[in-house]
């Protein structure tokens, strides 16, 4: 997830001829669990994202907290100085750009209501065509990348067919490298939460 999201704010600082850009360091929080796939698991992740963005350096310019509910993001956003953003935040406020009727596909089904509740409370309930999924252990699928990409670009294009979408986002952190696998693929534009998320820094930053 960091090296993509050098990867990103490389490309946006020479699409700007700003130089090299954002500096982004990646920090894992120190508890929790190795893949949130429910709700309970998103609720410990949000408080140890606080406590770990609590204790970021003063030199810090902002914060993207990288996992798809946004753990701890209105937290943190009311309790630090600098910019915070997140990857499910800044994904739909790509997603819907021009006001494009939009997806999420993503491998966890109990945290469908989660991801639901955090694009309608982002006010985008009208352009938001609901939650499609994968089938079967979202942990068992992820260790199998041939079969990982397979049912994410299954479910991209029935989202596309059945719900007559105009983008798709993929829904976690973890699934940023198939994401960006899948995008020349897509038969809609496809939006990769990591990079949404360092661009929407990016504007975060030059504005503060």
């Amino acid at each position: 997830m960091v090296e993509i999201a050098r990867d990103a704010a490389l490309q946006l600082a020479v699409s700007e001829g700003q130089g090299e850009g954002l500096s982004i360091e990646g920090m894992t929080v120190a508890s929790g669990v190795p893949l949130i796939t429910n709700e309970p698991a998103l609720s410990a992740a949000a408080q140890a994202v606080v406590d770990l963005g609590l204790s970021l350096p003063l030199e810090t310019a902002g914060v993207i907290v990288s996992a798809f509910g946004d753990p701890g993001l209105d937290t943190l956003r009311r309790r630090l100085s600098v910019p915070v953003a997140g990857i499910a935040e800044s994904s739909f406020h790509e997603a819907a750009g021009g006001g494009r009727r939009f997806a999420v596909v993503t491998t966890t089904p109990d945290l469908k209501a989660a991801i639901t509740a955090r694009a309608v409370g982002e006010g985008f309930g009208a352009l938001f065509a609901g939650v499609w999924l994968t089938p079967g252990d979202p942990a068992h699928l992820m260790a199998n990348e041939e079969a990982l990409l397979e049912e994410l670009l299954r479910a991209i294009g029935a989202a596309a067919r059945q719900d007559a979408v105009e983008a798709v986002i993929i829904g976690g952190g973890p699934l940023a490298s198939a994401a960006r696998a899948l995008a020349s693929v897509s038969p809609v534009p496809l939006i990769e939460p990591i990079p949404a998320a360092v661009r929407h820094m990016a504007k975060l930053v030059a504005a503060a």
